[in-house]
């Protein structure tokens, strides 16, 4: 933006060809050969990622000083080394696009295809293509529709959604925390224990806005966009890709509505929508409007708000309806409800002679008021019922296709698997349903090793025994919300 990046050779030039004219002993020498290469990649992967690193903290210095300006000039951000670094920072197995192309392959001639995409970019030549549609299975049954973007697209988003991160990063509330940097659903899920547990929180408004990723109205996005973004090749760039539409049974679609859920730039393109939709309205309605506490953390579409007076939440809930339907929105009817829940609402209930306060549902967990060994209000996590019996499923079809692998092959897959579920699930409350999850893997395990052969004797001593050998015990792999809370929001300067 502010004065443009001086290149350098050592970053732009071509990988020079091998020497001519080598001897033929050479060709035995690959091992030193192939030390060089990996030497001289590993040192322009790291000149790239200074380069960038550098690049992007003075647009952010700027970002953050000058909250009001305009950025007129930040398409030649979208450098060779912003390109090379957005490419290694995909994932290796994702599915390609309409193209075909696997990262494998885009790697194979990588400076060449980058050089060329690059020129492509700044000449106005490059042309966003189709996503592939793809569907994926929810916790409820449903599909999910995913758009897979081509290679090429997948590079030019990540390199120009770093630039705008660079930018949003520094006007972005500090209850959203869907899809940002540094920031994830543990995050959320700690802010909002502490905050219930913290204040005087007696109602839950726990709302879902209805498939957000396919409503956003692409007209209004653009119109946010021109907010922060006064470069108009930036906005021509996020115009090709929600322009390009989606490949489904050979029919390309286009519409005006939607983000493409699945594509690099989606989650960033959702939060500046909701920033500007809900954020900005919801922090100015909790300064203005509340009188009493109120709480809010937002994690993409999925918004949880606490308030200590339930005619308040009425009102806001009515308030954040129309809000919402001005932007072309709306609340799911069946996943937006107002509880009465907090450290008072099993002592009023009982008091009314209602039963046990109702629970709800935040990525993954269901949040439950409970009380410790000393009789103390303690809410507690439990891995939500729907989500658990979803992976069982999985576990259960994937076994099956590897049912005649060795043993110890399917021990190892197993050990990811269970691993990885820990490694999400396992926080403070939450044991019992660990210990549920890794005997129900045992109990799909066994079964699946008894029909391998109708005379197979696999009896549940050695079952255990296997494992025992292969999957990792349940323990406690997160800290306690407040306690990580705390590290992560230090209260003792004076500001806070």
């Amino acid at each position: 933006m502010y004065g443009r990046e001086k290149s350098d050779p050592a970053i732009v030039a071509m990988k020079p060809t091998n020497k001519a004219g080598r001897p033929a002993a050479e060709l035995v020498e690959r091992r030193a050969g192939a030390k060089g290469n990996v030497d001289q990649q590993s040192t322009r992967r790291a000149q790239d990622r200074e380069s960038v690193s550098q690049a992007l903290d003075r647009i952010r210095q700027v970002a953050r000083q000058r909250k009001e300006e305009k950025f007129t000039s930040l398409h030649h951000h979208l450098s060779i080394p912003m390109l090379r670094t957005a490419f290694f920072e995909l994932k290796r197995e994702a599915a390609p696009g309409v193209d075909g192309l696997t990262w494998q392959d885009y790697e194979a001639d990588l400076d060449r295809r980058v050089e060329d995409l690059h020129s492509r970019v700044h000449r106005g030549a490059y042309r966003a293509q189709p996503s592939r549609r793809r569907y994926i299975p929810k916790a409820d049954g449903r599909q999910r529709p995913l758009a897979v973007a081509a290679l090429e697209d997948k590079i030019v988003q990540r390199a120009t959604v770093a630039v705008l991160n660079a930018i949003y990063e520094e006007d972005f509330v500090g209850f959203s925390y869907g899809f940002r940097p540094k920031r994830s659903q543990h995050d959320a899920l700690d802010s909002l224990i502490v905050g219930i547990t913290s204040t005087k929180v007696n109602y839950i408004l726990d709302a879902d806005i209805r498939s957000f990723f396919d409503e956003v109205s692409q007209e209004w996005l653009i119109r946010f966009l021109k907010h922060r973004i006064g470069d108009p090749r930036i906005i021509r760039l996020v115009q090709k890709w929600l322009k390009a539409g989606i490949l489904e049974d050979g029919v390309v679609t286009v519409s005006e509505k939607g983000t493409g859920q699945g594509s690099v730039a989606s989650p960033l393109l959702a939060n500046v929508y909701l920033h500007y939709v809900f954020d900005l309205w919801a922090a100015r309605w909790r300064r203005r409007e509340a009188t009493g506490n109120m709480i809010i953390v937002r994690f993409a579409d999925d918004i949880v708000v606490g308030f200590e007076h339930e005619a308040e939440a009425q009102r806001f809930w009515n308030e954040m309806r129309e809000r919402l339907q001005e932007f072309a929105l709306s609340l799911h009817p069946d996943k937006t409800r107002l509880i009465e829940f907090g450290r008072q609402a099993a002592i009023r209930r009982a008091q009314r002679g209602l039963g046990k306060p109702e629970t709800f549902n935040f990525l993954g967990f269901t949040l439950i008021c409970g009380k410790s060994r000393q009789g103390r209000f303690l809410l507690k996590r439990r891995t939500r019922r729907d989500r658990m019996r979803a992976k069982l499923r999985e576990i259960k079809e994937e076994l099956r296709r590897r049912m005649h692998e060795p043993i110890p092959e399917q021990g190892k897959w197993l050990k990811q698997v269970v691993a990885g579920f820990f490694n999400y699930h396992a926080v403070p409350t939450n044991s019992d349903a660990l210990e549920a999850f890794r005997y129900y893997v045992t109990v799909l395990w066994h079964r699946s090793l008894r029909r391998r052969s109708q005379k197979d004797a696999m009896s549940w001593e050695r079952i255990g025994k296997l494992v025992d050998d292969w999957l990792p015990r349940p323990r406690i792999l997160h800290p306690w919300p407040s306690d990580r809370f705390a590290v992560r929001h230090p209260r003792w300067e004076p500001s806070a």
